[in-house]
């Protein structure tokens, strides 16, 4: 009998293994998950949105205040703007771009993820006016909570709430000066003069977060039930963390040093990585330094870190003595009730990224029930991703839009209503709640790349508007996934190809103190009426290879407005932002927004390439 029972669970093991070896396609996954982060933009859309079904709102946001805070996201099926967990969402977007910057361009994601981390970004710099003022939420979620209607109709508070010296909050400035620095990072190779600036904030943010210390919910009171801070150490040594990578200068390590056992750095054993609780993060960043030999005379503080960054591994990975994360019969991390996934896909990214620095390191992971080879990390972290894109119980999706089976009620309000492109009468707060929240059909506008909350401990789930521990997405959530997408379609034997529109190229603003080598200008025959400024404004070696980031200038020198120009880039190696690709081979045209070059304006591209510049031509154009 035992026996049978042995062979019976010997054959169900060989059955997942085998299925196991299928992979999703990752490559469509990554691309909605960034179309969710478009669907929960706040304020004045560009004319390259691609979700069709929002329009513009909350465009006072701040104008009571004499603030300009339009912008940011919306932080769930609600249309409150939350501080902590947009920022963290930032975060964990930048460290996707800084880790995986070359599978996230190969799959020609890295404009649409740009200007997923820059639609943040841009709000936080209008939202830092002041070096010790930093403001934390629009909108309160009390009065959101009791209207079901889309953001175009909204008809709520828009009071806008802020951080300052009197009324401090550690938690919520420190993390983001960690986006501001990840986000500074992800820039650089592209626009320097924009990556300085989001770091010049990202210091003054967390020296702000230092000198004066304290909970963000205590001085932002409306926050507190929706989103409570645990405290603020993890984020004061998680945002130093973050300023060192970007930085490099000893102050930031010396400060995770010095107060690693203060702050809990070395002291708290966690399994759990997410917007609230950033010590894993920390860990295993700072294992990522002394595994590469930069420790010097910290050493031995950095060790302490990662035997912590090991026990968060281990209790994924169900090798720590017991002490292990809880997993839903399916394989799914569990930690909370409500919006469980985003715990799931936290720490699948953040193993994936350990595996890595393991592996560059030629290290194992020693853990109390043996040995761990990284492969075993990144095999988890693929295990998590594939729940969530339906290798569960429920054989179920739980990414809106991916897949033939996924959540169709969801908890959204946007998603849920007609768009007011369909159906132009304004829907009330109250008739939101009759005619939509309580309606049997599915919703109207597929909010394509959310990530619900997903199922319970038991791997149940019930597709159903109300229920919003399971149904609705959040920002956190679907973040991390971005970078692990990536990651794991670099690794894919089944690198199918997804049809999408071609990547919007992200478009640079360049600021006047960027310092630039040179300009040399190629003169055209007077009968074309532009001219072209060539400049290199950085440069960077990896490898035996160096790159250049070219910047070109077009001035229209005639007296006419020109329209319909159209360029011939050739020998061109790299990336390309501030043009739009047409059919034709080499040949690019003015982007949308910017269909007239009128007399003495000018605009601006840029590429990153190895080697020599590109040559730039002047192809057609009209008057």
């Amino acid at each position: 009998m035992k026996m049978m029972r042995c062979l019976s669970v010997c054959v169900i093991f060989l059955f997942f293994t085998l299925k196991a070896s299928a992979d999703f396609n990752y490559m469509e996954a990554l691309d909605k998950s960034l179309l969710f982060l478009e669907a929960q933009r706040a304020g004045k859309l560009p004319t390259t949105q691609r979700v069709k079904w929002r329009g513009d709102s909350a465009l006072k946001d701040g104008y009571l205040q004499g603030v300009d805070l339009v912008g940011g996201y919306y932080d769930a099926g609600d249309h409150v703007k939350f501080g902590l967990p947009m920022a963290y969402t930032t975060t964990m977007l930048a460290w996707g771009v800084v880790d995986y910057r070359k599978e996230i361009t190969d799959l020609d994601q890295m404009g649409y993820t740009l200007w997923a981390i820059r639609w943040a970004t841009d709000y936080f710099i209008k939202a830092h006016p002041q070096p010790d003022v930093l403001w934390g939420q629009v909108g309160d979620g009390d009065s959101d909570h009791y209207c079901w209607e889309r953001a175009e109709d909204m008809t709520t508070p828009r009071d806008a709430y802020k951080i300052d010296k009197d009324h401090p909050g550690s938690d919520l400035a420190a993390e983001t000066a960690a986006a501001l620095a990840a986000a500074s990072i992800a820039f650089r190779p592209y626009n320097s003069s924009y990556s300085n600036l989001l770091l010049l904030h990202a210091k003054q943010l967390f020296s702000f977060a230092d000198r004066f210390r304290g909970l963000y919910d205590e001085s932002i009171k409306c926050a507190h039930q929706f989103y409570t801070s645990s405290g603020y150490s993890d984020e004061l040594l998680w945002g130093a963390t973050w300023l060192y990578r970007a930085t490099e200068e000893e102050y930031y390590l010396k400060y995770v040093v010095d107060n690693a056992e203060y702050m809990g750095g070395t002291g708290w054993a966690v399994k759990e990585f997410s917007w609230d609780n950033k010590y894993a993060g920390v860990q295993i960043l700072l294992s990522k330094i002394l595994m590469e030999g930069k420790g010097g005379a910290y050493t031995s503080t950095l060790k302490q870190y990662q035997a912590k960054a090991n026990y968060f591994a281990c209790a994924c990975l169900q090798k720590n003595n017991g002490y292990n994360v809880h997993l839903t019969p399916g394989g799914l991390m569990y930690v909370r009730e409500w919006n469980n996934l985003q715990y799931a896909s936290s720490a699948a990214f953040l193993l994936a990224v350990y595996s890595d620095y393991l592996s560059a390191g030629k290290a194992q992971l020693t853990c109390p029930d043996g040995q761990i080879q990284p492969l075993e990390l990144l095999n988890f972290a693929k295990s998590q991703a594939d729940y969530i894109l339906g290798k569960n119980p429920k054989s179920m999706s739980y990414i809106i839009g991916y897949g033939q089976k996924y959540p169709i009620h969801v908890h959204h309000r946007g998603s849920s209503i007609a768009s007011v492109f369909t159906l132009h009468s304004t829907v009330g707060c109250v008739q939101g709640f009759e005619t939509w929240y309580r309606r049997p059909q599915a919703n109207p506008n597929i909010l394509y790349g959310g990530l619900v909350g997903g199922p319970d401990q038991n791997d149940n789930f019930y597709d159903d508007r109300s229920n919003y521990e399971q149904t609705e997405p959040t920002l956190a959530g679907g973040a991390p996934l971005v970078g692990l997408f990536s990651k794991l379609h670099s690794l894919s034997k089944s690198k199918g190809q997804y049809p999408k529109e071609s990547s919007v190229p992200y478009q640079t603003t360049l600021m006047s103190y960027e310092q630039e080598t040179p300009a040399v200008k190629e003169t055209k025959p007077e009968v074309v009426p532009v001219e072209f400024t060539h400049s290199i404004t950085s440069t960077w070696t990896i490898g035996e290879t160096t790159y250049y980031r070219h910047k070109v200038i077009i001035k229209n020198t005639s007296e006419k407005p020109v329209t319909d120009l159209k360029l011939a880039i050739e020998n061109l190696s790299g990336p390309l932002w501030g043009l739009s690709p047409t059919q034709e081979k080499n040949t690019y045209q003015l982007p949308p927004s910017l269909k007239t070059l009128k007399p003495a304006s000018e605009c601006i591209f840029v590429y990153v390439q190895g080697g020599p510049q590109a040559k730039v031509s002047l192809l057609s154009y009209h008057y």
